[in-house]
């Protein structure tokens, strides 16, 4: 029988095609020792089994025999919201199977054991082999073992909302099967957030680090929600070039009354402050530093300090890939690449990590 799910400590790069580029990415820096919250995956071949033992997959073949729409026509936009939350429903009204449950309990529980937490919050994710540009979706702040079994078949489920249907459909991909892995990975209780670049996104200067951060989670920063605190960073000498403070009016923060994670205003004493202290800035080019030595590349990479741990066991990569624009280009005029920069940022925000 083929193995479903593994420990991020069992993966590496070379397993994307296994569990998705972002559980082999995160496998891949816990082998290279850097700090990353402690998780699992669930692999493509998961979303094969739980489709077909649960007859979900028979199901929405069934429907879709009798779907009929263009992806190109705007007025058949609304055949594809239909169609999506039918799917979505099929989906999501099915119960894992016992023996799948069974294993995800066990690793959900040597997750919490190993935290101390026996109702340990982590974040459901998809991880695909592939780029998705922003097709599928995340959940945060899961907690208990029902609810870490109800959001995985979430993110399954996500496979098939409108904008995933129409990817699918504008490819002549097939719309009734899309598998992706899901990674389980413990929530990080963030004071502060963001992005790194280990270059200049700018102008593609190699010995500049950037760095962009806000409040809370780091769903403001990377969703282009809100404008961030910025520093650039000389890589070489590891000093702050320049700093940056923004009027920072909304963070992400999980809301104990809701339960949920959501956007609340930013408190006025906290608006025009920075987010980070210079020895948190100068620690994150330092990692950094290492991350881009490892890869061999220029890296673009989410970050995140966790208010419950002292500096600098606080510091934690959530993601990392390779800088897209700059890395194989010799540095331009900042007059003639702020467009570039513009586009490759508005992009990658749309991508939904």
């Amino acid at each position: 029988m083929a193995k479903w799910i593994y420990g991020f400590d069992k993966l590496r790069a070379e397993h994307n095609d296994i569990v998705g580029k972002k559980c082999a990415n995160l496998g891949e820096m816990t082998e290279a020792g850097f700090r990353v919250p402690p998780g699992f995956a669930l692999s493509l071949e998961a979303y094969h089994k739980f489709m077909k033992e649960t007859g979900a997959i028979e199901e929405i073949r069934q429907y879709l025999t009798a779907f009929n729409a263009d992806p190109k026509r705007p007025a058949d936009m609304p055949k594809y919201d239909k169609a999506s939350e039918a799917i979505r429903g099929i989906v999501e009204s099915k119960e894992m199977p016992e023996d799948m449950k069974d294993v995800i309990r066990q690793y959900y529980d040597e997750l919490c054991r190993a935290t101390g937490l026996s109702d340990l919050p982590v974040a459901t994710r998809s991880s695909g082999p592939v780029s998705h540009p922003g097709q599928y979706e995340s959940y945060l702040y899961i907690r208990g073992i029902s609810s870490v079994i109800e959001n995985i078949i979430k993110v399954w489920s996500s496979t098939f909302n409108q904008r995933s249907l129409i990817a699918r459909a504008s490819l002549g991909l097939p719309l009734e099967y899309d598998p992706v892995g899901v990674a389980v990975l413990k929530m990080v209780n963030a004071k502060a957030a963001g992005v790194m670049f280990t270059i200049n996104p700018v102008n593609g200067d190699p010995s500049k680090i950037m760095i962009d951060g806000n409040w809370g989670l780091g769903e403001s920063v990377v969703s282009g929600s809100v404008s961030p605190d910025e520093w650039m960073v000389d890589k070489v000498l590891l000093k702050i070039n320049k700093v940056m403070v923004s009027s920072k009016l909304k963070e992400y923060v999980f809301d104990t009354k809701t339960a949920k994670a959501m956007f609340v205003d930013i408190p006025p004493d906290r608006q025009n402050r920075l987010c980070l202290s210079e020895e948190e800035v100068l620690e994150l080019a330092k990692i950094g530093k290492k991350i881009e030595r490892h890869y061999g590349i220029a890296q673009d990479t989410e970050w995140a300090i966790d208010k419950d741990l002292p500096f600098p066991e606080n510091i934690f990569i959530l993601q990392c890939r390779p800088e897209q624009v700059w890395s194989k280009k010799k540095p331009e005029p900042i007059a003639k690449t702020e467009s570039s920069y513009i586009d490759y940022m508005a992009n990658r925000f749309i991508e939904g990590w």
